[in-house]
Parts: C-alpha cells; sequence; structure tokens
C-alpha cells in the first residue's frame, strides 16, 4: 500500500496543503466524537481514470447521518461531491483511493449541549489497498466473536456512521487482532450474528444467500445493497434478510463480510472452526467478480454507480 498522504485535503471550503490540514485541541468531536463521516472508493482503471463508486448514496448516508445527530451540514450535497471529484483530480490521483469526509463540531464551547459549536466539514482522500491484507480477496480471513456486544439501538443509532460509536469496533478488532485473527465479528443486544467490526455479513446454505435484517444492530452499509443487488440481478440467486444464530453461522456453506474498505472478503474460519470446505466458495467468488467489473465500470447496468475523475 502507497503512504497514506497527499498534496491536498479540503478543509472548510478551502483546499489546503496535508500538513496545514489542522484542527484546534478544543474541537468538540476531538472530546465527545461528534462527528459523522463516510468512507468511499474510487477505483483506478487500465486507462488512467479513477471511478468513484457511488459517490451520491455515500453524500445521501452522510447526510442522513448528520441528520440524525442535528448536525447542518454547511455544504449543499453536490458541492461535498464536486468537492470530492476536484480532489482526486488535485492530487492527480490514478490508482484505487480511499475517501474520507467527516462533518463535525468544531471549535467552541465544550459540553453535552453542542448546539453553539459550529459544524465543519473536512475531505482527504489517500492511495488505498487492501484493508484487511493483501491476500485477504484471494484466500479469506479468520474471524472470531467478539466479547463486545454490538451497540444496541435502543443506546445509540447502529445504522448511523457516526465517529464515537466506532470506539465498540475498536474494542472488537483489538480483541481480534490480540487473539491471533484477522477480524472481529458481533452479536447483537438479542444474541443474533450482526456484522463485523467494520464489514455487513453475509452467508451461503444451499445456493441461498442469508445476510441479517437492518433491525440487528448493523450499518445499512453501502456494499451491503451492491451485494444484495448483484446477487439478485445479475446472478439470480435467492437473498434473504433474515437473524442468524452464532451456531447457525458455523455450519454455512460459505460467509463473506463487505465494506468500502473490505469489498468482499470471504471468510474461512470463525472461532477456529472452518467454514466450508476452508477455501473462499463458488457464490462468494461469482459475487466478487461481479462487483469488481461494476466498480471498474465494465457493466453498463450500472454506469450509473460510477462517477469518473477524469
Amino acid at each position: 500500500m502507497s503512504e497514506e498522504r497527499a498534496d491536498y485535503c479540503w478543509l472548510n471550503g478551502q483546499f489546503v496543503r496535508w500538513d496545514d490540514a489542522v484542527v484546534h485541541i478544543k474541537t468538540h468531536a476531538l472530546h465527545y466524537g461528534s462527528g459523522v463521516f463516510e468512507g468511499i472508493r474510487g477505483y483506478g482503471t487500465e486507462d488512467g481514470n479513477v471511478l468513484i463508486f457511488r459517490l451520491r448514496e455515500h453524500i445521501d448516508r452522510l447526510f442522513y447521518s448528520a441528520r440524525v445527530y442535528r448536525m447542518e451540514v454547511p455544504y449543499s450535497r453536490d458541492e461535498i461531491c464536486n468537492v470530492i471529484v476536484e480532489l482526486v483530480r488535485r492530487n492527480n490521483f490514478h490508482e484505487t483511493v480511499y475517501i474520507r469526509p467527516i462533518v463535525f463540531r468544531g471549535y467552541g464551547p465544550l459540553g453535552l449541549n453542542p448546539v453553539r459549536v459550529p459544524v465543519e466539514a473536512a475531505v482527504y482522500v489517500v492511495p488505498f489497498g487492501r484493508y484487511l491484507g493483501p491476500e485477504a480477496l484471494e484466500k479469506g480471513v479468520r474471524c472470531m466473536f467478539s466479547s463486545w456486544e454490538r451497540i444496541s439501538p435502543r443506546a445509540l443509532p447502529p445504522e448511523v456512521k457516526a465517529c464515537g460509536q466506532y470506539i465498540n469496533s475498536i474494542l472488537a478488532k483489538l480483541e481480534a487482532v490480540e487473539h491471533g485473527f484477522d477480524e472481529a465479528l458481533f452479536l447483537d443486544h438479542r444474541g443474533f450474528v450482526a456484522e463485523g467490526s467494520g464489514e455487513n455479513l453475509f452467508a451461503v446454505k444451499n445456493g441461498e444467500l442469508i445476510t441479517p435484517p437492518l433491525y440487528a444492530s448493523i450499518l445499512r452499509g453501502i456494499t451491503r445493497d451492491t451485494v444484495i443487488t448483484l446477487a439478485r440481478e445479475e446472478l439470480g440467486i435467492n437473498v434473504v434478510e433474515r437473524d442468524i444464530t452464532r451456531a447457525e453461522l458455523y455450519g454455512m456453506d460459505e460467509v463473506f463480510i463487505t465494506g468500502t474498505a473490505g469489498e468482499l472478503t470471504p471468510v474461512v474460519e470463525i472461532d477456529r472452526i472452518t467454514i466450508g470446505n476452508g477455501k473462499p466458495g463458488p457464490i462468494t467468488r461469482k459475487l466478487q467478480k461481479a462487483f469488481s467489473e461494476v466498480t471498474l465500470g465494465k457493466n453498463p447496468k450500472y454506469e450509473h454507480w460510477v462517477t469518473p475523475v477524469y
């Protein structure tokens, strides 16, 4: 993976040099996690273009998250989308990149009532490779169920991509790595399978694709939606959204996790129990191929999902 930096970032309406993209130590979000964000991929193509995947959907979710946390974004959706395209262009990136827009409570009074704290916005973009390691997509990853429960909707809104909520994911990820695994999985507040530390989860049984429902304390994933659409429309696979027990997951034919960073990553082991034959399965492989074709602009049916930079 390339070094994670760029020439330019965007902060509060201005394109600034990387080292100048700073905030004050009194920034509200630094103390209370009062921010929302997105993770977006731009895919480098053979002809040197960069195709930003489902940009509008990501920005719509960013604005939804901000609304839930009662933050008025000081820019329009179109302005943020245009900034992202221009930022990739200004940095002259032609490889695959990761784009991080963030909206947060900025410099202002401390305390838990942030109504007098201004809302700020920023975007950065960096070259990006394989989130879960160079061989994750090909060989799969090993997961464990965390001792930490996925945040309950009675406490926080799991479908919102908010900064402070990711402490839940950080604790689970640290635990998994400390135990020698690649990734963590959560159970929800009811004891059913929820998702990974930063990914949604899918399983295959007898040719049917199964995924936890939105009420299972999961993020409303854009990659999740992409996979469901491709499975149904391109591969003719029956997709069922239902609760999955931990024990049931052990007996699935295939398991994979999805997200902007992790894309479609096969899971070959959970809690030291081998999934299927211990190798990425055929439906996982078909979905990986269909997903790759769409992200690289090779399927004209979904060209509305990609935004070219150049």
